[in-house]
């Protein structure tokens, strides 16, 4: 079980170009976060590799799988980096079971890092911000006039028709992995006081370090989890990241998944 005293969760979704789990590999790189356990789950691809995060001999063989947990007491924060795919069909048992292990572990607040695809985004995203968030409503009255001093874009509600029917909107995420439908189950179950917010940014696959710095910089503006002057912003130079062999294992196992579909595997 983990540890009362953290209150602030963070995670990522799998999503385009990885930049939420890259963004989470700076985290706790860069806070120096010790493993404290793991989330167990069938919803995920499995996968085992060394420590991504090790910094000398002893730490190297260490092994890390799929769903891990780390924390830091001092700034009563909770990690889970997830470093493979959802297998197919497992979206909402998974996100259940997320929701579910949240509400036992009572975090006070939950932050998930995404990412969408740039080239779908519609034309009143094209300029401006390339980030956008969204809330649960019981964040929503807390946060609200420190996104609005941020000037920070809340995700729109895109038509499903444009052009014939612009009434009827909705919510769209393209690449967005499970952010979606995660967010939805928080929405349900907003009345039980999870505050939840969902922070992503649009992208498009390639070199998606950047985009990791980016967004953990636009986070940390919002939530301070790093202590550099917010007029500062991050660079490479102030983290002492290790996100090369971490890109790697997500990389082989994206591409090991995509191989699996293309094979027909379940």
């Amino acid at each position: 079980m983990i540890s009362s005293d953290l209150s602030l969760l963070f995670q990522p979704a799998v999503s385009v170009g990885n930049v939420g789990q890259l963004a989470v590999d700076l985290i706790i790189s860069s806070l120096n976060m010790p493993k404290v356990g793991y989330f167990y789950t069938d919803c995920l691809v499995p996968m085992v590799g060394s420590n991504p995060y090790a910094t000398n001999e002893d730490h190297a063989k260490e092994l890390c799988i799929n769903a891990e947990v780390y924390a830091s007491s001092d700034k009563k924060l909770a990690v889970l980096q997830i470093r493979s795919p959802l297998i197919k069909n497992k979206s909402r048992a998974f996100c259940q079971a997320l929701t579910c292990w949240i509400k036992q572990c009572a975090f006070s607040r939950v932050v998930l890092l995404s990412s969408s695809h740039a080239y779908q985004r519609d034309d009143s995203q094209l300029l401006g911000s390339p980030f956008r968030y969204l809330v649960t409503p019981t964040l929503q009255t807390l946060v609200a006039d420190t996104m609005k001093a941020l000037e920070w874009k809340e995700m729109e509600k895109l038509s499903l028709y444009p052009g014939i029917n612009d009434e009827e909107k909705k919510i769209s995420i393209p690449g967005g992995g499970f952010t979606k439908r995660l967010f939805e189950d928080w929405n349900i179950n907003a009345v039980e006081g999870i505050h939840m917010a969902a922070v992503l940014k649009f992208c498009s696959e390639g070199d998606n370090v950047p985009d990791a710095f980016a967004l953990l910089d636009h986070v940390n503006r919002w939530l301070n989890l790093l202590d550099f002057p917010a007029h500062q912003g991050l660079s490479k130079r102030d983290m002492a990241s290790n996100l090369n062999s971490s890109q790697f294992y997500i990389e082989k196992v994206k591409r090991h998944s995509f191989s699996s579909k293309l094979c027909g595997a379940p």
